[in-house]
C-alpha cells in the first residue's frame, strides 16, 4: 500500500505524521519510507538512518555541434519550455529550463544536437532499524524537483507498505509524489490558514481520484472550521494530535514522539487500519457513483 502524507502549507506537521507512522508500522509490516521533499529533506533527522548507497540523478540536456548546426531554428520552435533558441548564427541552450524530453534532437534536420547528462541531484538509501529509508536531494540552484521524485519512486516495492513524505503545497512535485498512491493523508491545523491550504490539497487529491483522509495537528488551537469543512465534504478525520508542549520539545530535539510518549504507537497502528478501511470504502463508493 502506498500512502502519501501531504499538506497544502509547510510547517503543518507532515513530516511528524509521516515519520511517526512509519516507525509505528516498522516491525509489524515491511515498510519503506520515502522523503520526497527533495528540496529540503529532513526526515533523516528523526529516523536517523544508516545510509549505505548514493546515486546521481541526471537529466538529459541538449548539446549543439556548431560545426554541423545550420541555425534553422527548428529546435527552438519545437521546444515547449524555451530551453533552446537560435539567434542569428548562435544556438543557445538553457539547461535550467530543459525538461529532458529530447524533442529538439529529434527535429534537428542535420543531427547537430546530442544529449548529455546534467546532474540535478542525488538519491540516498539505507536502513533505520526495521525501516527501509530513501530520500532525494536536489542540487542547490537546480529548479526542477519532479525528475528526482520520479526516480525516487521507482524504488517502491508494490508488495509492501510505502510511506511517502511529500513536499508542501500543490505544485508539480506534490502531484508527482501523490501519483499512484492508494491513499492521501492530508495534515492540517485548525486555523484559517490551515483550512485555506487544506482546501487546495483536497482539490488536487480529488482531481487525481485518490482516497483521502485528514489528520488535525495542534488540535486545540484555532476553531472548528476545519472540522465543519471536512464534515460538509464527507472527508474523514482519522487522527487528532494535540497542541502538546512535550511533542514540540521532542520535535525540536529530532525525537519522534511515539518513542517517548505512551500509547501513541498504538494510535498510529489504529490510524493505519483506518487508512486501509477508508481506502477500500472510498474506492467502492467511487465505483458505485460511476
Amino acid at each position: 500500500m502506498q500512502i502519501t502524507i501531504s499538506a497544502g502549507k509547510g510547517g503543518t506537521g507532515k513530516t511528524t505524521v509521516a515519520t511517526n507512522l512509519a516507525l509505528a508500522l516498522a516491525g509489524e509490516y515491511d515498510v519503506q519510507f520515502f522523503d520526497c521533499d527533495v528540496e529540503e529533506p529532513d526526515s533523516e533527522i528523526f529516523l536517523r538512518p544508516e545510509l549505505d548507497n548514493e546515486e546521481p540523478v541526471n537529466l538529459k540536456v541538449p548539446e549543439v555541434n556548431d560545426e554541423t548546426c545550420t541555425y534553422c531554428g527548428q529546435c527552438g520552435d519545437a521546444c515547449e519550455f524555451n530551453a533552446i533558441a537560435t539567434f542569428g548564427e548562435n544556438t543557445l541552450v538553457y539547461p535550467e529550463l530543459c525538461h529532458g524530453c529530447g524533442l529538439c534532437s529529434l527535429v534537428c534536420p542535420v543531427d547537430a544536437i546530442t544529449e548529455v547528462d546534467n546532474k540535478i541531484g542525488k538519491l540516498r538509501s539505507g536502513r533505520a532499524g526495521n525501516l527501509e529509508y530513501h530520500d532525494g536531494n536536489l542540487t542547490i540552484g537546480e529548479p526542477m524537483a519532479t525528475p528526482i521524485i520520479s526516480r525516487l519512486k521507482k524504488k517502491i516495492d508494490p508488495d509492501g507498505v510505502s510511506i511517502l513524505d511529500s513536499p508542501p503545497g500543490t505544485a508539480c512535485p506534490v502531484i508527482e509524489s501523490l501519483h499512484g498512491s492508494d491513499f492521501a493523508l492530508l495534515v492540517t491545523e485548525p486555523t484559517l490558514f490551515g483550512l485555506h491550504d487544506l482546501k487546495l490539497s483536497v482539490d488536487v487529491v480529488k482531481e487525481l481520484e485518490i482516497p483521502l483522509g485528514v489528520v488535525i495537528n495542534r488540535d486545540g488551537i484555532g476553531d472548528d472550521r476545519v472540522e465543519r469543512y471536512c464534515d460538509s465534504e464527507g472527508i474523514p478525520i482519522l487522527m487528532r494530535i494535540p497542541d502538546d508542549r512535550d511533542i514540540a520539545v521532542y520535535y525540536s530535539k529530532g525525537v519522534p514522539f511515539i518513542e517517548k510518549m505512551d500509547g501513541w504507537k498504538e494510535r498510529f497502528l489504529e490510524l493505519f487500519e483506518e487508512i486501509e478501511g477508508q481506502a477500500e470504502y472510498q474506492k467502492r463508493q467511487k465505483l458505485i457513483e460511476t
